[in-house]
């Protein structure tokens, strides 16, 4: 009998596993930090002295221009390739929490946390996405899910860890372990990161037709090409339900912690609720991700975005940690098995050419909710002394963002 050798297992490993573990990497270098934002929170309002509401304005800049920058970044990375954009944003990202860890005013702190740092994350983030599509087709879900996956590590790792460091060495030294993590990340990311299969190394068996490749256009065409895609009606409710469905995922994020302190629990238990909404969405990635490769992936995706609105429903309503708890794991399924499909089901509604500027154009409807969101809660919460408004809210935003996708799933199909 005849044993393989390692290195030709390693050859016939085909390479779009190997861009999978490398979209991974990006996957928990974006959402670690900017999913760890809520354990910050309450360290930088008692810095700055300023409400939760002007303080939020941070993250939330940061997550429109981590989204609506998507618009932009998508078609620069169509243009120059993975490597040399990802070499641009890590610079910015790493630059931005470096000068974040520095400043002495919230003014400095949105720009540097909101906006350089957010921009950083978007050209990370659109790569991270968009890219394990143009690599799978019949497997694109469960790729996709495994790839999306380092969103899970990251929040199951980041919030934790980022709490440990804070009570330590302070929120301002944390910031700058991020950053040096992150950087670290990203270098192992960037070496082994490609654009798109060559035509010949692509398994016959993974694509039920060729794979689009990415047309040699000027930028300017390509703006001409998104414009026109960005005036259809399908795009524009794609576009609507992302926004009303992303409301519950941003509020959660920015204010569990905080409303878990105001229950009188401790702020490592807020912490605990995001590494459990991490520990869950991965499973929830993978599982998830493996079945919508079986079935219609836009239903997944609307069912699993209304188990993410009743989740944030449910909030006010709960009070003890273990309720909590139980909260995050239904949460944590939910947003797993939605977030798993974001690129695919982009592909599946609009193909796979310019893929990284069309999911970068849809994905600015994230950002809107990331900027609106997280800000009126905590004007909710100003003004009426409670986060229930907020989450009910932001739970029936959901839920009505998922009945819309659905309607776009029977337009494709009628």
């Amino acid at each position: 009998m005849t044993l393989c050798s390692p290195s030709r297992f390693v050859d016939e490993i085909y390479y779009g596993w190997v861009v999978v573990a490398a979209c991974f990497l990006g996957s928990l270098v974006v959402f670690g930090l900017s999913y760890s934002f809520g354990v910050f929170l309450d360290p930088m309002v008692d810095e700055f002295e300023r409400s939760r509401s002007v303080t939020t304005i941070a993250f939330s800049v940061q997550m429109i221009v981590l989204s609506v920058g998507a618009v932009i970044v998508g078609i620069l990375i169509d243009r120059y390739g993975n490597r040399s954009m990802l070499a641009v944003g890590g610079v910015l990202l790493c630059g931005g929490l470096v000068w974040s860890s520095q400043a002495s005013s919230i003014a400095t702190l949105i720009l540097a946390y909101g906006f350089v740092t957010g921009l950083g994350l978007s050209i990370i983030y659109v790569i991270s996405y968009a890219t394990v599509p143009k690599w799978f087709d019949r497997r694109v879900g469960f790729a996709s899910g495994v790839a999306s996956t380092g969103l899970g590590v990251g929040m199951i790792v980041s919030a934790p860890a980022s709490n440990v460091l804070i009570e330590r060495i302070g929120w301002r030294s944390s910031l700058l372990v991020l950053a040096g993590v992150a950087a670290a990340l990203l270098m192992i990311m960037g070496a082994i990161i490609r654009d798109e299969p060559a035509a010949d190394s692509v398994p016959s068996a993974e694509f039920k037709s060729d794979a689009a490749r990415s047309r040699s256009a000027s930028l300017r065409k390509r703006l001409e090409i998104i414009s026109s895609l960005a005036r259809t009606r399908s795009f524009r409710y794609v576009f609507a339900s992302w926004m009303l469905i992303y409301a519950s995922l941003y509020v959660i994020l920015a204010h569990i912690v905080a409303h878990a302190t105001d229950l009188g629990l401790s702020r490592a238990t807020g912490a605990a609720l995001i590494a459990i909404i991490g520990v869950t969405t991965i499973l929830g990635r993978v599982a998830i991700g493996f079945l919508a490769d079986r079935i219609d992936r836009t239903r997944v995706f609307a069912v699993c975005s209304a188990l993410m609105g009743v989740s944030t429903l449910a909030v006010p309503i709960l009070e003890t940690k273990l309720s909590l708890f139980g909260f995050a794991i239904g949460f944590g399924l939910g947003y797993g098995g939605n977030g798993a499909l974001l690129g695919p089901l982009t592909a599946d509604h609009f193909g796979r050419s310019n893929l990284n500027a069309v999911f970068g154009l849809v994905s600015a409807s994230i950002g809107l909710s990331g900027l609106g969101a997280p800000y009126l809660a905590a004007v909710g919460y100003e003004t009426m002394a409670s986060y229930a408004p907020a989450f009910a809210a932001a739970g029936i935003a959901a839920i009505a963002g998922a009945g819309l996708l659905l309607v776009v799933g029977e337009e494709r199909e009628s």
